[in-house]
């Protein structure tokens, strides 16, 4: 009877139901306490006191909910002090599960940092277009340093594709479900061309400091344009087509499941698996080269005083080749919240 949609476990199984036949009991200033006795290790961060809320209409599921519920953990014991009266039960939560509170401000700041990051790199792209230099005719032999402020375009155009469709991704996951289908592809294609234009970036740095003389790509730009804007979107174009289940609505879970958040993303584990790697593989490659290019500008430094410049110029390029989307991989355990922090808040503003 006291079931959820997500098949929550409860701690033994126990739940424990208190009424007062004179009728609803609401609002206490001297909460009850009930106490719930166990065998196992729990925390606060893996079980919670939690009462059942009924469904709002006939048939449909309710859920269980820790509103006026506080929960406190001593040795083989999870205490509960509640200021009302219904059924109450301990729910086993997962390691990975945020509360809402986490989730609410973590999707406040990707919404602000996503929109200041749209609006610079807009403003960048701008500024790039209408303010850029005249090209004479005997300064436009294609050279290496020519095509730099170009692919720094490309790489801003993806971002702001990317911070677009991520701050549309949740709103249009209350629409249709094709709607919500095209914006997950849209969102997947976006960061993976994002990823790719930091890789040409890393590459194009290696290719300016590293080998600096008598180099020539023929059609270099195009070439590029083609591995970091034709491939991922001829990906995901065919997943979309040949696959297109792999899009749609992705839940994020919490620990009271009746304030989850949904999005249009990645439904399909095999597809996410695959972009993790995709992204691993880049960041290993642009991780390599700032490498190489600290030893270089530690060899090239002359005086103290460019030590600090040094360190500024090694910060900016951690930015421009994205080396911060590595934190993804450290979602787990102790790590999970601050890395989601810090995650969100550096990559929300790469822009």
């Amino acid at each position: 009877l006291l079931q959820d949609a997500h098949n929550s476990s409860v701690l033994n199984n126990d739940v424990l139901g208190a009424f007062l036949q004179s009728g609803r009991v609401a609002g206490l200033s001297r909460p009850m306490e009930i106490r719930f006795w166990h065998d196992t290790v729990l925390d606060a961060s893996n079980a919670t006191c939690v009462f059942w809320q009924p469904g709002a209409g006939t048939g449909s599921t309710g859920s269980w909910s820790r509103d006026g519920c506080k929960t406190t953990h001593r040795e083989g014991t999870v205490i509960c002090h509640c200021d009302h009266l219904t059924y109450f039960a301990v729910l086993l939560l997962q390691a990975d599960a945020l509360t809402p509170a986490q989730l609410a401000s973590l999707t406040h700041i990707s919404t602000i940092g996503c929109s200041l990051s749209a609006a610079a790199t807009l403003c960048t792209l701008l500024l790039c277009c209408f303010f850029s230099p005249p090209c004479l005719p005997s300064s436009c032999r294609p050279r290496l340093r020519d095509n730099t402020t170009r692919i720094h375009m490309h790489l801003l155009a993806a971002l702001l594709l990317l911070n677009c469709s991520f701050l549309l991704s949740t709103p249009l996951a209350t629409g249709a479900a094709g709607l919500c289908q095209v914006t997950a592809a849209l969102l997947h294609a976006s960061l993976l061309c994002a990823l790719a234009w930091m890789a040409a970036e890393a590459f194009h740095l290696l290719l300016l400091l590293v080998k600096v003389y008598n180099i020539h790509i023929q059609h270099y730009l195009l070439k590029l344009c083609l591995c970091a804007w034709g491939l991922p979107v001829l990906a995901v174009v065919a997943v979309l087509v040949f696959k297109r289940d792999t899009y749609g609505y992705h839940t994020i879970n919490t620990s009271e499941h009746h304030r989850n958040t949904t999005m249009c993303w990645l439904t399909s584990e095999p597809a996410h698996k695959a972009t993790l790697c995709y992204t691993g593989l880049i960041l290993l490659f642009n991780m390599l080269v700032l490498g190489r290019v600290m030893m270089i500008l530690r060899r090239m430094r002359q005086q103290s005083g460019q030590a600090r410049k040094d360190w500024v110029t090694v910060l900016g390029l951690t930015c421009l080749v994205g080396t911060t989307w590595g934190l993804a991989f450290f979602s787990f355990g102790v790590f999970l919240v601050p890395q989601l922090y810090l995650f969100t808040i550096l990559n929300s503003l790469q822009g």
